[in-house]
C-alpha cells in the first residue's frame, strides 16, 4: 500500500516537493550570498500516516516565515532532528498487523516528501528510531542505505553553508540492531566523529567561521536539564552514552573549537517553555562554577504532533542569525504559529559570545517533567569530601525519595542519590550517566563509603622506586590510589556495590531490541511448553512458574557453583 502524503494533509496544504539534497563538507563549494539566515529546526516527527493534520498545520506556520526571509535575500533551510516515523503499527501495511512504521521505506519516503515541501532545502539526522524497520530489513546497513537514498543523502552526516561562513552541520545515529546495549542509544560512528573533528579544525573561529550543530540526542556536557528519568536510567540520554570515551569527545571538541556556536537536539519530547531547555556557555557565578561549554549554546527542541508530546506542548525551533549574533525562537503550533524569542546571543568576538534569556520560565510545573537532579561542586548536597577519612556516612537517616546527596570517590567516579535511586554522574561534566541501584534496593537503607585497600598497596609517591607493581590499579595521585567500597546497609545486612569491569558503576542493563525480542520469544515458548506439559491451568499460572537466567558473573567466587536466579514476575509479549 502506497500512501500519498499530499492527500493526507489538510486540503490547503497540498505542495510541490522542493529539492532535498544534503551536502557533505567536501561538496560545500557554493558561497552563500548573504550573512543573514533563517533555519527551521524540527524535533522528533514520529509521523503516523493516520494522523497527518498537525504536520500540515506546522508546515503552514513556517511557509510565510520563509517567504519573508527569501524576499529579503536571506538564506533559508530546514533541519529535521530525526525519529521520523511512529514506532507503532500504523495500519500502513495490509500484509502485517504488527510491523512498526518507523524505519520502513514507506516511512522515510513519506518523511522526505514532507520535509521537501517547505520550499527550502532540507537536511536530516538519524535518530534512534530511524533504523527500526525490523520486518523489512535484516541489517542496520540495509536500513541505513534506504534512509540515505530516500533523503538524497550520501552519508549520515551533512554540512550546508546557509550564510557567509556559517555552516549547518549534522551527524546521525547508525546503529539499532547491532547496538551493544539499548537500541535507543543515539550512536554516532567513529567515521562521523573523525569527520566532525576535522571540520571544526579546518573552519576555525579566528577565520570567521560559525558552526551550528544538529544531532538527535544532546552531547554529555550540554547542561540541558529538560530530561526524563527513563532516558538516564536506560543509558540513552546522551550521544554515544555507553561509550565513555566517545561520549566525552563531543564536549571536548566544543571546549576546544570556538567556531561551534550552537547545538540543537531533540529526543526527549519535552517543550521549550523552560529555561532549562537552553544553556549558555557562561552562567552567573552565583549559580555555580564555570561550566566550560566553549562558545556554544545548547537548545532542546520539542515536537510538532500532539500525540508525540510528553508535556502537551507542540513546538519547533526557529534560528535567525546575522553577522552580529543569532536568536533562538519558539514556533508554537498550538498558538497559530506564534513566534517567541527565547534567547538572544550576541558575538563579542570570534571566540566569545553572550546570551540572554528573553523570558522567564513559562511553565511553572516543569518539575513534573524534569526528573533528574544534576549536582554542582560544593553545592548543599555534596558529602564525603576529600577531608573524610576511612569512613563516610552518606546520610544520617535511611534513604527516602526526598534524599539528595552526592559524592566523589577517590578514583574520580561521581555517584549520588536522588528520587530514591543511586545514579552515577560524569566526573567532568556532572551529567547523569545511569542507574546504579533502583529504589526497591535502596529505599529505607543507608549508604557508607569505606576504605577497602590493603595498607601495603598504598603507594608512597614521594619515594623513588615505589612503582606500585603490586597495586596496578593505583591512581596518579595518593587520593586516587586509595581503594574504596560503597556499602548499602540496614539491620538485615550489607550490600556491596561493585563497579563494572571498566571501572564505571552505572548498570548497563537494557540490551538491544533484537536480543530482547528473541528472549521474549524464548519465554513465550516456555509458557507454551508449561501449559502443555506441566500441571498448570492457564497462561497466567504458567508465567508464574517461568524464570530466566542471564550472565555474566554474579559472585566473587573463583569457582562456578551456582546459577540460581530470582523468581520475578514474567512479562511475555506475544507480538
Amino acid at each position: 500500500l502506497r500512501l500519498n502524503f499530499a492527500l493526507l494533509l489538510t486540503p490547503t496544504a497540498a505542495f510541490v516537493p522542493a529539492a532535498r539534497h544534503a551536502t557533505t563538507a567536501a561538496s560545500t563549494t557554493l558561497r552563500a550570498s548573504s550573512d543573514e539566515y533563517v533555519v527551521a529546526v524540527l524535533g522528533d516527527l514520529h509521523i503516523d500516516p493516520r494522523k497527518m493534520e498537525d504536520y500540515g498545520t506546522g508546515r503552514s506556520h513556517f511557509l510565510p516565515i520563509f517567504d519573508d526571509a527569501k524576499s529579503d535575500g536571506k538564506g533559508v533551510s530546514v533541519v529535521s532532528l530525526g525519529d521520523l516515523g511512529e514506532s507503532k503499527n500504523c495500519d500502513h501495511n495490509p500484509e502485517s498487523d504488527s510491523e512498526l512504521f518507523a524505519g520502513t521505506t514507506q516511512c522515510h519516503e513519506m518523511a522526505a516528501e514532507f520535509l521537501g515541501s517547505f520550499d527550502a532545502p532540507y537536511d536530516v539526522v538519524g535518530g534512534n528510531h530511524d533504523l527500526e524497520g525490523l520486518d523489512e530489513f535484516e541489517t542496520d546497513e540495509e536500513n541505513l542505505n534506504t534512509y540515505l537514498k530516500s533523503h538524497g543523502k550520501e552519508t549520515p552526516q551533512f554540512c550546508r553553508e546557509v550564510a557567509d561562513k556559517t555552516l549547518l552541520v549534522g551527524m546521525g545515529s547508525t546503529l539499532f540492531r547491532d547496538a551493544v546495549y539499548t537500541s535507543h542509544e543515539v550512536t554516532i560512528d567513529q567515521e562521523q566523529i573523525d569527520w566532525f573533528e576535522n571540520l571544526v579544525k579546518t573552519h576555525p573561529a579566528d577565520e570567521g567561521w560559525k558552526v551550528f550543530v544538529f544531532t538527535h540526542a544532546p552531547p554529555n556536557g550540554s547542561g540541558l536539564r529538560v530530561l526524563q528519568e527513563n532516558h538516564v536510567v536506560n543509558g540513552c540520554c546522551w550521544l554515544n552514552h555507553s561509550n565513555e570515551k566517545q561520549c566525552q569527545k563531543f564536549i571536548e571538541l566544543v571546549r576546544e573549537h570556538r567556531c561551534i556556536k550552537a547545538w540543537f537536539s531533540g529526543h526527549f519530547h519535552l517543550g521549550q517553555d523552560y529555561q532549562d531547555s537552553i544553556t549558555f556557555p557562561t552562567i552567573d557565578p552565583l549559580e555555580g562554577p564555570y561550566p566550560n561549554r566553549g562558545s556554544c549554546v545548547f537548545a532542546q527542541t520539542s515536537v510538532m504532533r500532539a500525540g508525540t508530546s510528553r508535556d502537551g506542548r507542540q513546538q519547533s525551533r526557529l534560528l535567525r542569525g546575522t553577522r552580529d549574533g543569532f536568536e533562538i525562537c519558539t514556533v508554537d503550533h498550538r498558538d497559530d504559529g506564534k513566534v517567541r524569542v527565547d534567547a538572544t546571543i550576541t558575538y563579542r568576538s570570534e571566540t566569545n559570545e553572550v546570551g540572554v534569556y528573553a523570558h522567564e520560565d513559562e511553565a511553572y510545573d516543569h518539575d513534573n517533567y524534569f526528573k533528574v537532579y544534576q549536582p554542582q561542586f560544593d553545592d548543599h548536597a555534596y558529602v564525603c569530601s576529600d577531608d573524610e577519612e576511612e569512613l563516610c556516612m552518606l546520610v544520617p537517616d535511611p534513604v527516602t525519595v526526598e534524599t539528595v546527596a552526592w559524592w566523589k570517590l577517590s578514583c574520580g567516579r561521581v555517584l549520588g542519590v536522588v528520587n530514591g535511586m543511586m545514579l552515577e554522574y560524569d566526573k567532568s561534566t556532572l551529567a547523569p550517566l545511569g542507574l546504579v541501584m533502583s529504589p526497591d534496593c535502596l529505599l529505607g537503607k543507608q549508604v557508607a563509603i569505606v576504605d577497602s585497600g590493603l595498607e601495603e598497596c598504598m603507594i608512597d609517591f614521594e619515594q623513588d622506586g615505589m612503582d606500585g607493581a603490586d597495586c596496578a590499579d593505583g591512581g596518579e595521585t595518593p587520593d586516587q590510589s586509595k581503594e574504596q567500597a560503597i556499602l548499602v546497609y540496614d539491620d538485615d545486612g550489607v550490600t556491596v556495590v561493585q563497579p563494572n569491569a571498566d571501572g564505571s558503576y552505572w548498570r548497563k542493563i537494557v540490551r538491544n531490541k533484537i536480543a530482547r525480542m528473541k528472549e521474549r520469544r524464548r519465554e513465550k515458548a516456555a509458557v507454551d511448553f508449561a501449559t502443555s506439559y506441566l500441571p498448570v491451568r492457564s497462561d497466567d499460572e504458567a508465567k508464574g512458574k517461568i524464570k530466566s537466567t542471564w550472565g555474566p558473573y554474579k559472585s566473587t567466587s573463583g569457582v562456578a557453583k551456582s546459577t540460581e536466579t530470582e523468581n520475578k514476575e514474567l512479562k511475555v509479549y506475544t507480538n
